[in-house]
């Protein structure tokens, strides 16, 4: 009979293997015997303090089993206590990973924002300082004001020969309007005189003469 045979038949005697049923049956037994023996008094003595020892032992096992039970409610409480404080423990370490995460992602974006800024940086540091900047600034502005009153000046140059160019070609028109007016009235006065003479040879060709005066004017 193997090792597990065993174990198994003592579990189907046992009950629960603790060999209680065992020992009340024997205990039972013992005290029916007892009941019905006529032995001699040592005899019902010997049986009687055995009786007493197996009692005494079933008491054992019971307040046994009642410390065992006792002892495994507590043990129960306690991995109660212990499951509900690896829960907590659980749930602390599920915020603290969440806040982990969210440190994790504000992390990157300082990490980004300072490489920004170190490029950044490294841009404006190669530009012109503050002041040479606002120097150079002004002096533009100046030149800026200075161009703007010479394109004043000149455009008021340039108004002003507008100006003189508008009254001479008004003179000038005048003037040519003049000398248009004279030259029709020199040219008035030729054509009349010219009439004038035209008028007197047809005159003097259609003038009849008289033969009575030898050819005389009449």
């Amino acid at each position: 009979m193997t090792d597990e045979d065993v174990i198994k038949r003592r579990l189907l005697i046992d009950g629960d293997g603790t060999g209680d049923d065992r020992r009340l049956n024997v205990l039972l037994k013992t005290f029916i015997k007892w009941c019905n023996t006529n032995d001699s008094p040592e005899n019902n003595q010997i049986m009687y303090d055995r009786l007493l020892a197996q009692l005494a032992q079933c008491e054992f096992a019971v307040t046994k089993s009642d410390f065992a039970t006792k002892m495994m409610k507590q043990e129960l409480k306690n991995y109660e206590t212990i499951s509900d404080t690896i829960e907590g423990s659980i749930e602390v370490a599920k915020r603290e990973i969440e806040a982990s995460k969210e440190d994790l992602i504000l992390a990157k974006k300082i990490r980004k924002n300072r490489m920004e800024y170190d490029a950044l940086a490294k841009v404006i540091n190669a530009q012109p300082d503050r002041k040479k900047t606002t120097e150079q600034l002004d002096n533009l502005t100046k030149e800026l004001n200075e161009l703007e009153e010479k394109k004043a000046q000149l455009q008021r140059k340039l108004d002003t020969r507008k100006n003189d160019f508008l009254v001479l070609m008004r003179s000038i028109k005048e003037l040519q309007s003049n000398l248009d007016d004279s030259s029709s009235d020199e040219e008035g006065n030729d054509e009349k005189m010219s009439m004038d003479d035209d008028d007197e040879k047809v005159f003097e060709i259609y003038v009849p003469t008289s033969p009575v005066y030898g050819g005389e004017i009449i």
